[in-house]
């Protein structure tokens, strides 16, 4: 089994180590003999690398960086929200969380457009929102690093990712992090996300294997027990290595959680 993982813009959007999921991601999929292609996608490159695309990612930047990401981000935004509705499994952290929304206003005033994969707004404010974050979500309880100035709010009809235990999530007032749509999850955790939370690492190399291996579009990430493999370490070799991973996350998640703020 093959699969073919992008990173988007991570020249710009990289700023706090979010190619990390990438790098987790590989390494995993690795493991569990699947085989694994990594590519970047920077401003100007060609959509057919989307449209290849098993698995999307993409991380965090500064606003300036985001200004030339957004232009080029509406160029293939056709193809970014036809893949989504596709069902191809996508994680987008923080900056580029915001762009996928349908507006992400700077503290300065000016408007980056989004491409509306989440029905969202993002507001930039004049304060950072710091500090080692805890959210439940449907794939257990997650811990992450926020560290962002941008206050988002979901339409009415817009599912979040999870609700915060400790943290800010999206703005300090509603009790959300970030967004869902989909096999498609936005959010503000850093860390990088998925090396301390194995279980949503191996959650969307289901959903790209599943969809790989059969062509199927209506596997979910939410139903993964019903309509995907469970993923099998190629030896025991192998699975050792996994077990002492999910051993050294979840000791790294609990201290993490603990610290404070």
């Amino acid at each position: 089994m093959r699969i073919e993982i992008v990173q988007l813009y991570p020249a710009e959007m990289n700023i706090y180590g979010d190619h990390g999921n990438a790098q987790v991601l590989r390494a995993r999929a690795e493991l569990y003999g699947i085989e694994v292609v990594t590519r970047s996608y920077e401003v100007g490159c060609d959509a057919s690398m989307l449209e290849g695309a098993d698995l999307l990612l993409g991380g965090g930047g500064q606003d300036a960086g985001q200004a030339g990401v957004a232009d080029d981000l509406g160029r293939v935004a056709a193809c970014l929200r036809e893949r989504a509705e596709a069902g191809v499994p996508m994680l987008m952290v923080c900056g580029m969380y915001q762009l996928f929304g349908r507006w992400f206003k700077t503290v300065e005033g000016a408007e980056l457009g989004g491409i509306g994969v989440f029905d969202a707004t993002t507001t930039g404010g004049t304060s950072r929102l710091i500090g080692n974050a805890v959210v439940d979500t449907d794939w257990g309880r997650l811990v992450g690093y926020e560290n962002h100035s941008g206050l988002t709010s979901l339409g009415a009809g817009q599912a979040g990712f999870g609700r915060v235990v400790q943290g800010a999530g999206n703005n300090g007032r509603d009790g959300v992090e970030g967004a869902r749509a989909g096999n498609v999850i936005g959010t503000y955790l850093h860390g990088p996300l998925l090396p301390k939370n194995p279980r949503l690492a191996d959650a969307l190399l289901r959903v790209a294997v599943a969809r790989g291996s059969s062509g199927r579009s209506n596997v979910q990430l939410t139903s993964l027990d019903d309509d995907a493999p469970v993923l099998a370490p190629r030896d025991d070799a192998a699975a050792g290595v996994l077990a002492r991973w999910d051993d050294l996350a979840a000791r790294a998640g609990a201290a993490a959680a603990a610290r404070p703020r």
